[in-house]
């Protein structure tokens, strides 16, 4: 027998098989990827096109039919209303900063305050977009930290005038400044509350930041001075826990 017949039969070997791992891991990257970049695209046009259209939807029925567009063409353009809504309203301002304007606006006023029921809610829809679009209101126009609701932990709030009248006589002395406290991830639900100026810790962060802090629930974090100071206040923080340790083991 030759020294071929007497080697031992050797099997071939067996192929890998093909794993699917890789190609769905890309995939699903590749998915979520494009959902990271069109996400906020396609909601901002969402709410951009639902504001368009149901201001579209107040003004239409007050523009006689002989001045739309879509009288004259194959169907109605879109902020249409928006356009008007900013023209009439620029003229109505105009017309206010008149004397004329200003002595009718005065009349109206002085009708509405003798109505019961009417009053409250005209003066404080008043009180409310004088501080939200005046430049002399009093919005929100510094973010602060307090600390809330226990020793160590602290919450973002918005700091806006300091009381006055009646409310500052019956108020601790030291000087306070009005707080408001949102809620995570809504807003426009929070705590109102005075508290004394030396008691808030000021962050130098514009309240569009503070606001992307808490609806993102901290995952979208304050760039900058803002995040030395927090990061400064958690080391005072842990410096502080640290000292009472000692203390209390004695």
């Amino acid at each position: 027998m030759s020294e071929i017949d007497q080697k031992p039969y050797a099997a071939p070997p067996a192929e890998a098989p093909v794993s699917h791992t890789g190609f769905v891991a890309r995939i699903r990257n590749y998915f979520l990827t494009g959902l990271v970049v069109t996400g906020p695209v396609a909601v901002t046009v969402y709410l951009v096109w639902s504001f368009i259209s149901w201001v579209d939807g107040v003004v239409r029925p007050f523009v006689p039919p002989s001045y739309r567009p879509e009288t004259y063409l194959p169907g109605p353009i879109p902020g249409t209303g928006l356009v008007i809504a900013f023209v009439v309203l620029t003229l109505l301002g105009f017309l206010t900063a008149n004397l004329v304007g200003r002595s009718l606006v005065e009349l109206g006023e002085r009708l509405l305050n003798r109505m019961p029921v009417v009053r409250p809610i005209y003066n404080t829809m008043k009180q409310l977009f004088e501080a939200l679009f005046s430049k002399t209101g009093s919005s929100f126009r510094q973010v602060g930290l307090v600390e809330f609701p226990a020793p160590g932990m602290w919450s973002l709030v918005f700091l806006s005038q300091p009381p006055s009248g009646h409310l500052a006589e019956r108020l601790p002395a030291g000087e306070h400044v009005s707080a408001f406290m949102p809620c995570t991830p809504n807003p426009t639900t929070g705590f109102f509350f005075y508290v004394r100026r030396k008691d808030v810790i000021t962050l130098d962060i514009s309240v569009e930041n503070a606001m992307t802090l808490l609806i993102s629930a901290g995952m979208v974090q304050p760039e900058g001075e803002a995040q030395k100071k927090l990061a400064a206040l958690a080391n005072a923080a842990r410096a502080a826990q640290a000292a009472k340790q000692p203390a209390s083991a004695n």
